[in-house]
């Protein structure tokens, strides 16, 4: 790491020395002093909005204002007018003139967040003010100008909302002059540790508590499990430890009962890692004695998470199906992979409710569209050829010889959901029975964000 990108993180409170963080930064520090339009990407929580800063304030303009806006946060109907301006009377409730964001930053920088969430009729006018700085308020017809330094963000693969017709091509190749990928913390392990320590000494000092390390176990705990939520997760964390356990000494017991997503790629959620004890000297005494109260803890939250996660799959595929279905119950043509010989599938469950054995009636000598290796992986079975005619999906997995996990299942129809509604996350949310947060959140731990 050079001395210049260690100035920048000790200007801006960055922590960390791995190689992934020094790339980004020293792309950062090469075109901030430029007028070029930066695209961040990123997953949710990487610190998008502090890279930002970070730009502005290596920049010409820092002197300036920098304004930060958040798309996804605006309501359609409003946007416009919050980001351009509105005349008096322009529209029910202008009951004054008011500056958009556009104006407030002039002379200055711009931080769009979540731009791949504006409309395409805003898009048009972002397009006009990025060619010549131009844009009108709501309801005048008088050009105004600015002169601002755009930065945009995005946790999506614009290009492929390009090719699906929700993103302007035009604007796309506007954004993307530079390019800056914000690693996620996973891919930063080694970095993890110190920020991790650098926000419960924060918490500490802010709710009057001490800090004195954490244990080995906790250490690897933090560098294994595999952040979903990133930096805004491990910040979390951190102030949930000082706040609930005013612990000095942060053990991986403790640590492990505010972590919600996986561990490491290919886990469970939920699942704790396997502690070492220091209650047993030897494995002859762990397992004379039985398992110590801790131990007994983890393994029934294990279970209880388990039992849960089986509970969430079985309401979404039953929730899927009875949402794909037509007024007379029968399987429409979004729902391929449920075609019944008798082109029949009841809506009504029976007396024993089971939101997959009640909703799930197919038949017939088709084998469910996208079963396959591509979907379930390993546990696919490669000898399913042999099947005849299964009577309906449980069936079907009867007679592999492999059965796909819940995590496989699920990653299925979370997939199955989204091509059914062209990407929309809203309807496919709705369709699953889950909500749009959730929804993220499993794209993201299954890796299907770009």
């Amino acid at each position: 790491m050079t001395a210049d990108i260690q100035k920048v993180q000790e200007k801006f409170g960055l922590i960390g020395s791995s190689d992934a963080l020094t790339r980004v930064l020293e792309k950062a520090a090469l075109v901030a002093p430029t007028k070029i339009n930066i695209l961040l990407r990123g997953e949710s929580g990487v610190g998008k909005d502090v890279m930002a800063r970070v730009i502005h304030g290596l920049s010409e303009r820092k002197d300036e204002k920098l304004v930060i806006v958040n798309c996804g946060a605006i309501p359609e109907g409003i946007i416009e007018s919050e980001l351009f301006g509105h005349e008096k009377g322009s529209f029910t409730g202008a009951d004054q003139t008011r500056q958009g964001y556009f104006e407030m930053a002039n002379g200055g920088t711009i931080f769009l967040d979540e731009i791949g969430d504006t409309p395409k009729n805003v898009q048009v006018k972002l397009l006009r003010i990025l060619e010549n700085g131009e844009y009108y308020r709501v309801g005048s017809s008088q050009v105004r100008k600015t002169d601002v330094r755009i930065i945009t963000a995005t946790n999506r693969d614009l290009w492929d909302d390009v090719e699906k017709g929700h993103f302007r091509e035009d604007l796309y190749y506007r954004l993307d002059t530079v390019t800056v990928h914000l690693p996620p913390l996973r891919e930063r392990k080694e970095d993890t540790p110190l920020i991790f320590r650098s926000f419960v000494e924060e918490f500490a000092r802010k709710y009057d508590s001490v800090f004195q390390g954490f244990s080995d176990d906790a250490r690897e705990l933090l560098i294994s499990y595999r952040w979903p939520g990133n930096i805004r997760e491990l910040r979390s964390v951190a102030e949930q430890l000082v706040v609930l356990e005013r612990s000095q000494f942060v053990t991986a017991e403790k640590l492990q009962k505010y972590l919600k997503g996986r561990q490491h790629t290919g886990s469970a959620d939920n699942l704790p890692m396997p502690i070492k004890s220091s209650a047993y000297k030897d494995e002859s005494e762990r397992y004379s004695n039985g398992f110590g109260e801790q131990e007994r803890e983890l393994l029934y939250r294990a279970l209880i998470d388990l039992r849960s996660e089986i509970s969430d799959m079985k309401k979404m595929l039953g929730s899927f199906i009875y949402n794909n279905m037509d007024k007379d119950g029968k399987p429409s043509r979004a729902l391929p992979l449920l075609t019944s010989a008798s082109g029949h599938a009841s809506r009504q469950p029976r007396e024993q409710s089971d939101p997959v054995n009640d909703y799930v009636h197919t038949g017939g000598d088709e084998i469910p569209l996208g079963y396959n290796k591509k979907n379930f992986g390993d546990s696919y079975d490669a000898h399913h050829e042999d099947i005849d005619e299964p009577q309906d999906l449980m069936e079907y997995f009867r007679k592999m010889e492999s059965i796909p996990s819940v995590e496989d299942a699920e990653k299925f129809l979370i997939k199955l959901a989204l091509e059914r509604f062209e990407g929309n996350r809203r309807k496919a949310a709705e369709t699953l029975g889950m909500s749009e947060r959730t929804l993220y959140r499993k794209l993201d731990q299954y890796g299907l964000i770009s």
